[in-house]
């Protein structure tokens, strides 16, 4: 039991010393412009993770891609447009505006849209369902308590 706790914790601390080569650079023009790629490009195989943030292999590979192409003196344009022909726009956090990605974009007010008119269009009905099954005594006293001359039949 000695022997596996102590062989256990051997690998945990190789795992936890195991982390990234930080890269340097000798311009920091390149190195924000490695920084901000790294925060704007997608990990390809983590859920709503950045290169930077992303610890899986790919990421790494990817980060070390971006790292040689802004060392050698590619544009940030130039490395993005690298990465998108081969990945795809699914690298990219903020895909742009094209004929294939508009719902991505107009998603979100399209449903805000839909939802405010289904909550209209029900408070509506359950006026209307309301006011037809108050009696007249009813209605004389709901009109009596809300100040209106007398409630609307719908």
């Amino acid at each position: 039991m000695a022997r596996l706790a102590a062989a256990l914790l051997v690998l945990l601390a190789a795992a936890a010393r195991a982390e990234d080569t930080p890269y340097t650079f000798d311009d920091p023009a390149r190195q924000q412009t490695y920084e901000q790629l790294i925060n704007e490009l997608r990990c390809l195989v983590c859920q709503n993770q950045t290169l930077a943030d992303s610890h899986a292999d790919l990421a790494q590979d990817l980060r070390r891609e971006v790292y040689g192409m802004v060392t050698a003196g590619k544009s940030r344009e130039e490395v993005i447009d690298y990465l998108v022909k081969r990945y795809g726009d699914f690298v990219l956090y903020r895909p742009p505006m094209k004929d294939t990605t508009w719902l991505l974009w107009a998603g979100p007010v399209l449903l805000l849209v839909l939802a405010g008119g289904a909550w209209f269009a029900m408070s509506r009905s359950k006026q209307r369902a309301l006011a037809s099954t108050l009696t007249p005594e009813e209605q004389a006293r709901l009109a009596a308590l809300t100040g209106a001359d007398e409630v609307k039949r719908t």
